[in-house]
């Protein structure tokens, strides 16, 4: 990665494909089909600063869930690109959609909040903000939680998680609900809904996947190890390798990241009591 500002950084591009679950071979087929245009350095090398990075994440989307072609791909960028009415304001097309990113905007405009207010409230970029709010992807877990917290809400309530009265709940095997996708390489499935007391989810983390920085919130946490190996940093300064087979447990409040140091993925069992994330 480039170093820089927050705003400034930029990345190269087997990282940037990585972050938008693609190879670095589609990213440069992409650019041949017009439909990304990298930075390029003066010696030709090609860099993605955010926003390249949240289209990619948008363009990954439309091709995996959509399956449009490059034609109409290109065709709804174009329309993304001018879903402004002309004083500025957004449309608002959400019909009955409670996709997360749908929630979100509803929140947002219903305590009269601007996408750049939430911005400078959060650091959390408006092209971000504004990607997350149409695509429900492109927010790594640091971001989407400060953005939930910023608009009184979970990331639990956004996703649908605490629909229902909560109380009996049985989830059969591999026919979890799921979080929405944060960041590359997250999976996150529900293995216990309603309104309860804990949060009780199944983490599925490709090599490389993280938090993408330190979050905190009030309560506390439980990790199973089931396969793979994570590392947690606790207060920024304390770090702790699990294992399979390792459990874990911590106060909320304290600042903490993770992310998967194994060769492969890593599957693991994380509950959060109350609900507060």
């Amino acid at each position: 990665m480039i170093e820089g500002s927050v705003e400034d950084i930029r990345f190269k591009i087997a990282e940037a494909a990585r972050m938008a679950g693609v190879s670095p071979s589609t990213l440069r087929l992409w650019e041949s089909q017009d439909l990304i245009q990298p930075i390029r350095t003066p010696t030709g090398q090609r860099l993605y600063d955010r926003i390249l990075v949240d289209r990619l994440k948008h363009i990954a989307w439309l091709r995996s869930e959509k399956g449009l072609n490059p034609a109409a791909i290109r065709e709804t960028l174009r329309e993304r690109a001018t879903d402004v009415d002309e004083d500025g304001t957004e449309s608002d097309d959400d019909g009955g959609d409670i996709r997360p990113g749908t929630r979100m905007r509803r929140l947002r405009r219903e305590a009269g909040k601007t996408l750049e207010t939430v911005a400078q409230a959060t650091g959390v970029s408006v092209s971000q903000l504004s990607t997350f709010e149409r695509t429900s992807q492109g927010l790594s877990f640091t971001a989407l939680h400060e953005v939930a917290r910023h608009l009184g809400t979970t990331l639990a309530s956004l996703s649908g998680q605490e629909e229902g009265r909560g109380g009996e709940s049985l989830i059969r095997d591999g026919r979890w609900a799921s979080w929405p996708t944060t960041s590359s390489g997250v999976a996150v499935q529900v293995l216990a809904e309603g309104r309860n007391q804990m949060e009780c989810n199944r983490f599925q983390l490709a090599p490389g996947a993280s938090s993408e920085g330190a979050y905190q919130h009030e309560g506390e946490e439980f990790i199973h190890m089931l396969t793979g190996s994570l590392e947690i940093i606790l207060d920024g300064d304390q770090f702790f390798e699990l294992h399979a087979g390792d459990s874990f447990y911590f106060e909320s409040r304290r600042p903490h990241s993770w992310r998967n140091i194994s060769s492969g993925e890593t599957v693991l069992i994380w509950i959060n009591t109350p609900a507060t994330f």
